[in-house]
């Protein structure tokens, strides 16, 4: 498999929001506006790809019996790092996604691409992995943030188009659900067509 083929197969066929159905608790929780959506992805995304071509590095030497721990210590290394980058140069975003950063550690997507791939392939190719499955997050949480936001508010990455406050519904929790669950079958009819 190309380099190219592993990024877009993270985008598309193993999206990990419309096909994986992985990071719930992220998407549903900070896709209230597609800045958000946006800024959340990204850091998911800085976290996959570091913490990927790190074990992929590492794996070789750590013994089958401690794995787990030691590549969640990995990833609980890169998001200390991202916490500290985002409260030093990007604190509002920081206070706005609050504990869904430190959350990063846990999110599945990420330990999930470390033990099915990073563990088994080059630094070069978990990069690309994490890189592709990372911009599918991003991708997904920005779709999903932007049409809570044009429904909820009448708005697109803050800049207001529409008159009026918007459908308050969209904005909170059932938004999330309805939004996620009518964009996965879009995504999936999308899928099956080609």
């Amino acid at each position: 498999m190309t380099k190219l083929q592993l990024i877009t197969k993270g985008l598309v066929k193993d999206n990990p929001t419309f096909v994986l159905i992985l990071g719930m608790c992220p998407t549903l929780a900070t896709t209230t506006s597609a800045i958000n959506g946006l800024s959340m992805g990204l850091a998911t995304l800085f976290v996959l790809v570091l913490s990927n071509m790190a074990i992929a590095a590492i794996a070789p030497v750590v013994p089958d019996k401690v794995h787990i721990p030691v590549y969640i210590v990995v990833i609980a290394t890169f998001v200390t790092l991202l916490q500290f980058l985002m409260q030093a140069y990007v604190p509002d975003v920081y206070a706005t996604l609050g504990l869904f950063i430190p959350l990063i550690v846990v999110n599945c997507i990420v330990l999930g691409r470390a033990e099915a791939f990073a563990n088994k392939n080059t630094v070069i190719d978990s990069a690309c992995d994490g890189l592709g499955v990372g911009l599918g997050f991003t991708l997904s949480l920005t779709v999903i943030g932007l049409v809570r936001e044009i429904l909820g508010s009448g708005s697109a990455f803050g800049w207001k188009f529409l008159p009026g406050d918007g459908m308050l519904a969209f904005v909170m929790a059932p938004g999330a659900f309805l939004v996620l669950g009518y964009l996965m079958v879009l995504f999936n009819k999308y899928l099956a067509k080609k």
